[in-house]
């Protein structure tokens, strides 16, 4: 007897149908075709234990299983459940009238529980757009997917259950989920806050203009300093997710399999901090199965590389593209998939090996040679993709020991959700650009084009200063920021003189003339 069950396949961010063919026929064997890999081919042994120890008799007879469409790799242990049905459905101990209209996934453990699994919201999508009635999913997973309505969803936790819901002996109740409630409710404030931080008013403002226009941003400072608590506390200053991009991320994470037991939606930005020994597939995304990597975890947050010199260079090169494309292209020999990635690239560093050169408190015990060859370690390509580099010092006493709290995140906040407003309107007909560190050579000229007077300082302030010509854009769009943030129209001399301030690793004297 022929019997097919359905289940889905996710290839990158998107999940594809697979339909599960199971026949029955004279003599005792085991086939599966289909390209499955080990995990699935492994799933013959742990669907003979969940189904004898579940009190239901596994057929002895030549079993052959086919995973259509065949041209697809199959991947994983969520094709236990709907391989089960099949061969249960084929022995009639389960009937086929709801088959037709069930998509089913779940791992089994070898006493019939449903374990739970990586994609499953992936799948949910594609269970809706193919217009099934009921999704059926373990209950571990059954939150994630019900974020997807127009779906029935059903989180059960054992094999029975699912033979008796298919049966008609059992009606479970399908999870029903308000996601714009459940997203609103989780929108939390972060567990950082600026008010924390104690002095650091500059860098504060730097963090605050890198937040209003989705710069990128470098802090260069002594060991001590703050950069890594600033850091974190970048999130809480960034707007809210939308629903849509909340969605987007809580999807990434679903594939790679990084959400949480019975979680639903990611309400607040990522905050993505690898540490300095991470591979260029673990970054960027790949390996002998497709995962999304760090850079599409900090997808719509923020993506911070502490000690940066410290990463290998090649890992390092491999940002160079997904910063300016915002989408990365992961290409192996068995797959290709696209992986989106526009976050926000924040990095710490120390200005030399020991931390302390240039501190006027502490001496500096690196030689200029061991100076020059830590700071060569960031190329000049990566460098012209940061916006904004910030210099910063250890707070002195008198402000450390004060006990009255920082200005807090939600004020910060308010001031670049306000600039972001600006920028949605200005960027309302343009495609793909949704903040000033997107604009495009032409769209300067349009949106930052300085008056006579700033253009001038600009001028004087590249030969002088010795600025290379790589920092003159992003000069302009970091002081559109600026004036979107103060109300102005206009890019004033002002915003020009304030973002010159930001490119201090761009002067040609910046190693000789210390902090």
């Amino acid at each position: 007897m022929l019997v097919k069950t359905f289940s889905a396949s996710v290839q990158g961010l998107n999940a594809q149908q697979v339909t599960i063919e199971v026949n029955l026929a004279r003599g005792i064997r085991f086939c599966m075709v289909g390209l499955p890999d080990n995990a699935v081919k492994e799933s013959h042994e742990r669907i003979v234990a969940a189904v004898e120890n579940s009190g239901y008799k596994f057929p002895a007879k030549q079993i052959t299983i086919n995973l259509a469409p065949a041209d697809i790799r199959k991947e994983g242990s969520g094709y236990d459940l709907p391989i089960a049905i099949g061969i249960m459905a084929a022995e009639k101990e389960v009937e086929t009238t709801l088959l037709e209209r069930t998509m089913l996934v779940g791992e089994l453990s070898l006493d019939g529980s449903l374990q739970p699994v990586k994609g499953v919201l992936p799948i949910a999508i594609k269970a809706r757009e193919l217009g099934y009635e009921n999704l059926i999913v373990p209950n571990q997973n059954v939150r994630e997917a019900a974020v997807v309505n127009r779906v029935k969803v059903y989180g059960l936790n054992h094999i029975s259950e699912v033979v008796n819901f298919l049966n008609g002996k059992d009606t479970p109740v399908p999870y029903d989920m308000d996601t714009r409630k459940e997203f609103f409710e989780q929108q939390c404030d972060s567990a950082y806050d600026m008010a924390d931080v104690k002095g650091q008013e500059s860098v504060k403002r730097a963090l605050e203009v890198a937040a209003a226009g989705g710069h990128n941003l470098i802090m260069v400072g002594p060991p001590g300093s703050g950069k890594s608590m600033m850091a974190k506390r970048l999130p809480s200053i960034l707007p809210p997710l939308s629903l849509s991009e909340s969605l987007e991320t809580t999807q990434i994470h679903s594939v790679a399999g990084k959400l949480g037991k019975d979680s639903a939606l990611i309400a607040t930005r990522p905050f993505r901090s690898p540490h300095h020994t991470i591979s260029q597939v673990a970054l960027v995304g790949g390996g002998a199965n497709a995962a999304p990597g760090e850079i599409s975890l900090a997808h719509n947050g923020v993506l911070f590389c502490d000690e940066l010199p410290e990463f290998q260079r090649q890992t390092l090169e491999v940002l160079r593209q997904p910063l300016e494309d915002r989408t990365i292209n992961v290409s192996r020999a068995k797959y290709t998939v696209d992986y989106p990635c526009s976050f926000m690239f924040v990095a710490s560093m120390n200005p030399c090996p020991c931390g302390y050169f240039g501190d006027p408190h502490h001496r500096c015990v690196c030689t200029p040679g061991q100076i020059g060859r830590y700071l060569s370690k960031i190329s000049g390509p990566l460098l012209d993709r940061i916006d904004i580099h910030c210099e910063i010092q250890a707070v002195p006493f008198a402000q450390l020991s004060q006990m009255k709290p920082g200005e807090p995140s939600s004020a910060i906040r308010e001031r670049v959700v306000k600039a972001r407003a600006i920028q949605e309107e200005r960027f309302k007909n343009d495609k793909n650009i949704h903040c000033n560190a997107q604009m495009t050579e032409k769209m300067l000229h349009r949106y930052a084009e300085p008056d006579t007077q700033g253009l001038e300082m600009l001028r004087l302030a590249m030969e002088r200063l010795k600025l290379s010509a790589r920092a003159y854009s992003r000069i302009l769009k970091v002081a559109r920021t600026i004036a979107d943030l103060a109300g102005s129209e206009k890019v004033e001399t002002a915003h020009i003189a304030e973002a010159i301030g930001y490119r201090n690793l761009d002067r040609g004297d910046w190693a000789e003339r210390g902090l």
